[in-house]
């Protein structure tokens, strides 16, 4: 496979530059060209034929959001968003995301030297991802980035949140939950999977990754388009039928039990598998406190975050499911879990939805 060719939509000629030095430090990527505005981007688009496109929310005449839109009906295409952490960047990046964008990066702060370089490092990886995306008409895997020049931060375990036990079957709960993970690509096909539930559907628990600020956005959004109360968690929240918990950006999410049911622990430990918050973290905890009542999803994303717990999972006696081929994203963490053996099924969105209505009779 040959190199991924990028196109740099960016007003700020500093911002374009510090893209494209971040980009070519890998040999797997080729920054075709750059553009000030979407107007040149058209013209550059037809021209170079770019894999990806890196994409300012902010630029003048036209800004970032309306030119995604028109692209993705005239030509559909893996788009990254390039945003700042703020509120109002945190409501257009999610909106950016529901138009179709395969993922998004946040600009770090300008004195921040060791923000940048994970910032380089981690545009990379997401660029890599975004090259082997299918947008709009469902995905193909993403290209390993096992050439990327960049140093790799250490990558923990989620034993340094939570060791590793047999879990304790006997004293289960017998309410059924639900824990789903998912990273790019994760947030359109988690706001399908809970528009479809009901409002009596098991109580949820889910990690997407995503950074601060912008969990509360995606939340505060599916919130408002489903019969379930959707949130942010907060440390303490108990889960009951008819909720969806959201872990919240910059931290792990936790499910816990005691003698009234299930509740979460919000834990700011260090990322595991240089995430936080991470789905093995959240699928350990469920294995562990919930066994044989829970049911676990793991959905699009690139990396393996979630396999290991899944498998967990399982071995625990939950019911397992692995987002199919064909219609995530990035067919990484999935794809992780089924080499496992860690998923039961193996579903698309449609048939994720058909069961997990399902479940809820279930006690």
């Amino acid at each position: 496979m040959g190199k991924v060719k990028v196109l740099i939509v960016d007003d700020s000629a500093v911002m374009r530059k510090t893209l494209e030095k971040s980009l070519v430090r890998s040999k797997d990527i080729e920054v075709v060209g750059t553009a000030l505005d979407p107007y040149i981007a058209v013209d550059k688009i037809k021209k170079l034929q770019p894999d990806v496109i890196t994409l300012d929310i902010e630029m003048p005449r036209m800004d970032g959001l309306t030119f995604l839109s028109k692209l993705m009906i005239a030509t559909p295409m893996p788009v990254i968003m390039v945003s700042a952490l703020t509120d109002a960047g945190a409501t257009v990046t999610i909106k950016a995301l529901e138009l179709g964008a395969v993922d998004f990066i946040l600009k770090p702060q300008l004195e921040d030297a060791a923000g940048w370089d994970e910032f380089s490092r981690e545009l990379v990886d997401k660029v890599l991802a975004a090259g082997g995306a299918h947008v709009k008409r469902k995905r193909t895997d993403a290209p390993a980035p096992g050439a990327v020049t960049i140093s790799v931060d250490q990558k923990f375990s989620a034993d340094v949140i939570l060791p590793k036990k047999r879990p304790d079957l006997a004293k289960a709960h017998t309410g059924t939950v639900i824990a789903i993970g998912a990273s790019t690509g994760g947030t359109e096909v988690i706001n399908e999977i809970l528009m479809g539930l009901g409002e009596d559907a098991p109580g949820i628990v889910i990690v997407q990754h995503m950074p601060e600020k912008f969990t509360k956005a995606f939340a505060d959004r599916v919130n408002g388009q489903t019969r379930l109360s959707v949130k942010e968690a907060v440390h303490g929240d108990r889960l009951y039928r008819g909720i969806a918990l959201i872990a919240p950006g910059n931290f792990h999410m936790l499910l816990r039990r005691d003698a009234t049911g299930y509740w979460v622990e919000i834990n700011d430990g260090p990322p595991v598998n240089r995430h936080r918050p991470s789905v093995d973290v959240l699928f350990r905890s469920t294995a562990q406190v919930a066994g044989g009542s829970a049911v676990g999803v793991l959905l699009t994303g690139m990396g393996a975050d979630g396999a290991e717990g899944l498998l967990e999972m399982k071995e625990a006696g939950a019911r397992t499911i692995a987002q199919d081929e064909a219609s995530s994203t990035v067919f990484g963490m999935p794809r992780e879990a089924i080499i496992r053996g860690a998923a039961d099924m193996v579903k698309n969105p449609r048939g994720i939805i058909a069961y997990l209505g399902g479940l809820t009779g279930e006690d």
